[in-house]
């Protein structure tokens, strides 16, 4: 379709594109508006190289080399096909090697059947580029579907060229429309034969191309192609799907502590801390690979994702160390005492755990889908979690009054877990903290917050953060929020 547009002297559209698509780049603040600039000035650009091109190539067409080379090569119709696939693969672009052909027929150096063959061949040719730049298995499978394809409907047509033309000269005296037109025709035609088969299609290329033996090592991160690196938004979706594993890693130890206290597995506690050291390397490489991204020009708004992403797995990290480094070793340690935690405080103990693990899941969803109402939602349970934890505490200083019979240990082990799991919390919630401060609501979200003193766990999410926050004082021996 491309081509039939550019078929006609549309070069003066070009810069015309170019200049609007700027004008509404640079004035509109609504972030699809100046998509639509972006594409603007790319259709621009893309028009004005090809009329270029075209352009450049007017002297060669009568030139009197080409003019005695074109016979004998159209006199063999493969390699004229594999001449003008190997002139698209260095161009990079079918579009332009078929208006080139499409300006040498109007020369009246190619007949249209000599064309024809070039056409398929150009066809044949736009394949090999995506396919040779595509890196990974999954990403090879879809370049390989097209280049089967085509290639299957140039050796079909390449013996019928000639019936071909003399059919389509019939139909469109002007020799440039025949060649257009058959472009058009050839993909048109390939499309409806093989939309059909196309599940078929998939699987044979699934089977070609199979997914590779995953790494047995946990810690070696699946998903971080260095070759996209220049496509930022590309290297963004593969940090994050990254960030996706480092959150199933952390869900799991949260629920495997909460087994640990019921069933004092210490062979679980020790799982524990060596899938803590796999969320710290795969915390580490997506921050690298983020690093490398930066080192290109991003937009606006791919420098603040990449930011959420570097702010998601740190707080991941420090989450997960929590969990490791003082919650499995105080379980660890209860196991070795030989005394198991009360009923009542399992049950405690489990209630908060179950809330904050919801708080993750819906933490998640923030990070995936940026939504400020569930960032609002998020922010909110901190409030659920600061009554879990007075209500249990509460309940074990009155049990404690009345039986006096828990140790000084016992008390501060019991203590100590619920604070860490409001301190696991913490991470999680200043996860919705990048969203809301992009709406601008952080400020009014600070307001409304509770009145009275709250801990400061952990690091801040974000620069922005740091600057909302109201200035700390000392509260009975701890840093807290004015």
């Amino acid at each position: 379709l491309v081509v039939q547009v550019l078929s006609f002297n549309i070069g003066v559209v070009g810069p015309i594109l170019v200049l609007a698509g700027f004008l509404v780049f640079r004035r509109a603040e609504n972030s699809q508006v100046k998509n639509l600039g972006r594409i603007a000035i790319g259709l621009g650009l893309m028009l004005l190289a090809l009329h270029l091109i075209i352009r450049t190539m007017e002297p060669v067409e009568g030139a009197p080399a080409l003019r005695a080379i074109m016979p004998s090569l159209v006199q063999q119709p493969v390699l004229a096909a594999l001449a003008a696939a190997l002139l698209t693969w260095l161009s990079h672009s079918s579009v332009a090697v078929v208006l080139l052909i499409v300006s040498l027929v109007r020369a009246g150096t190619l007949t249209p059947a000599a064309a024809l063959t070039l056409v398929v061949g150009a066809n044949f040719g736009a394949t090999i580029p995506p396919f040779l730049e595509s890196s990974t298995p999954s990403g090879r499978r879809l370049p390989l579907g097209n280049m089967l394809i085509r290639s299957a409907g140039c050796v079909v047509v390449l013996p019928l060229l000639p019936q071909i033309a003399a059919y389509l000269s019939r139909l469109e005296p002007d020799p440039t429309g025949i060649v257009v037109n058959f472009h058009t025709a050839f993909n048109l035609a390939l499309a409806l034969i093989f939309i059909g088969p196309v599940d078929l299609m998939a699987n044979l290329l699934t089977a070609i191309l199979p997914e590779p033996t995953p790494t047995a090592d946990p810690g070696a991160p699946r998903y971080l192609d260095e070759t996209v690196l220049d496509a930022s938004t590309v290297a963004l979706v593969n940090a994050a799907r990254e960030a996706l594993r480092m959150t199933d890693m952390v869900e799991t130890m949260l629920k495997d502590v909460m087994e640990v206290f019921r069933t004092g597995d210490l062979r679980r506690a020790r799982e524990i801390s060596r899938m803590d050291t796999v969320v710290d390397r795969l915390g580490f490489s997506v921050r690298r690979y983020l690093a490398e991204i930066s080192e290109q020009e991003l937009n606006e708004e791919d420098s603040l994702r990449s930011q959420e992403i570097f702010t998601f797995t740190t707080n991941l990290d420090y989450l997960g160390d929590v969990v490791s480094n003082t919650r499995a070793e105080f379980a660890a340690r209860k196991i070795k005492q030989g005394q198991p935690f009360a009923p009542g405080e399992l049950e405690a103990i489990g209630d908060t755990q179950a809330e904050v693990v919801a708080s993750l899941e819906l933490a998640l969803a923030v990070f995936m889908s940026g939504d400020q109402k569930t960032a609002g939602q998020l922010l909110e349970r901190k409030k659920l979690i600061w009554r879990l934890e007075s209500q249990a505490t509460e309940r074990y200083f009155r049990r404690l009054r009345e039986t006096q019979a828990q140790s000084a240990e016992t008390d501060d082990f019991y203590l100590r877990v619920l604070r860490d799991l409001r301190r696991i919390h913490s991470f999680i919630a200043a996860l919705a903290y990048p969203p809301l401060d992009r709406a601008g609501r952080m400020q009014q979200r600070l307001v409304e917050m509770p009145t009275e003193p709250q801990e400061v766990e952990g690091p801040p999410a974000s620069g922005a953060r740091v600057k909302l926050l109201r200035p700390c004082r000392r509260v009975a021996g701890r840093t807290a929020l004015g």
